[in-house]
């Protein structure tokens, strides 16, 4: 985690730092968000609801998979356990 100390100005104004902008693809004129969490302030770049629901999407495939997945492992449990001793469906 990287650390930067600003001073404020008089109009609550803060400068930041180059490399964080351009890390963070923060350009002149672009907003950013305030978020207070546990007594902490959060500067980030607004959520882009594009990325986010790209996001998702990637997460509901991986759903998909893992479902795909977990029907063949249990398919093929239950075609060794029903072979066993006090085993029922």
């Amino acid at each position: 985690m990287s650390e930067y100390k600003r001073k404020v100005g008089d109009r609550g104004q803060v400068t930041i730092p180059k490399e964080l902008r351009e890390r963070h693809g923060i350009e002149g004129g672009d907003e950013v968000e305030f978020v207070e969490v546990n007594d902490e302030l959060i500067i980030k770049p607004p959520t882009d609801e594009e990325r986010l629901a790209e996001g998702y999407r990637k997460r509901a495939e991986r759903s998909r998979e893992l479902t795909e997945e977990m029907k063949e492992a249990s398919s093929e449990a239950t075609g060794h356990l029903g072979d066993a001793p006090g085993w029922s469906e």
